[in-house]
């Protein structure tokens, strides 16, 4: 196990928390990651990710936007989570190694949106929302396609804010999670236990941090 530490970071939008998780050499990345807007940072991928990448070199920060801190149950509007995420920036920046930034759902839609403005290396989007459930007409395509760096997407196959068919072209690798719904849930029916379905999760970003230098 890597030991972790936490800090508290002040943001325009109030503190924010990171608890980070230590490459166990020396990191040649910083991955930050965001929780989404029905949850934090104990979501299945967001643990796994946190557990398997610092045996990689990968030092994981999991990032608690400050609505989450002060313990309200509504994600606030995306420019107040664009707010503090360019606030958290800097303590991510601070150790040295360049920051991939991602995050899952809302948090996915905040890394790519900030991603060029604050020089992130790539994004990790993680269950990226590319529509309300059953509202394929409110496409959010346009923020994944305007990340600018490079850019890791993966879904999970039965994902109702969006199925890997839906998504667009582009220049962005995607990974499908078989029967993953918007949490990487799988049926107990599905030809992959949870186990396997969080583990093709991890090797994934693994694979994919290992390509980035």
């Amino acid at each position: 196990m890597t030991s972790d530490t936490t800090e508290t970071v002040e943001t325009d939008v109030g503190p924010a928390r990171v608890t980070w998780h230590h490459a166990r050499d020396r990191a040649r990345l910083v991955l930050a990651v965001g929780h989404g807007a029905g949850g934090g940072i104990e979501a299945r991928d967001l643990k796994a990710l946190a557990a398997e990448l610092p045996a990689h070199g990968v030092t994981v920060a999991l990032v608690e936007q400050p609505w989450r801190v002060a313990g309200k149950k509504v994600a606030p509007a995306p420019k107040t989570l664009d707010t503090g995420w360019r606030g958290i920036w800097p303590a991510l920046a601070k150790p040295g190694p360049p920051v991939v930034s991602g995050g899952r759902s809302a948090g996915a839609r905040v890394a790519c949106r900030t991603a060029v403005e604050l020089g992130a290396h790539a994004v990790l989007a993680l269950s990226f929302p590319l529509h309300p459930p059953g509202r394929p007409e409110k496409s959010r395509a346009g923020e994944l396609l305007g990340a600018g760096v490079p850019t890791l997407v993966v879904q999970g196959g039965n994902d109702p804010f969006g199925r890997p068919a839906e998504f667009p072209e582009g220049t962005y690798e995607l990974v499908e999670v078989p029967r993953g719904d918007h949490g990487f849930a799988v049926p107990k029916r599905a030809d992959l236990t949870q186990e396997e379905a969080v583990a093709m999760v991890t090797d994934a970003v693994v694979r994919w941090t290992g390509t980035l230098g």
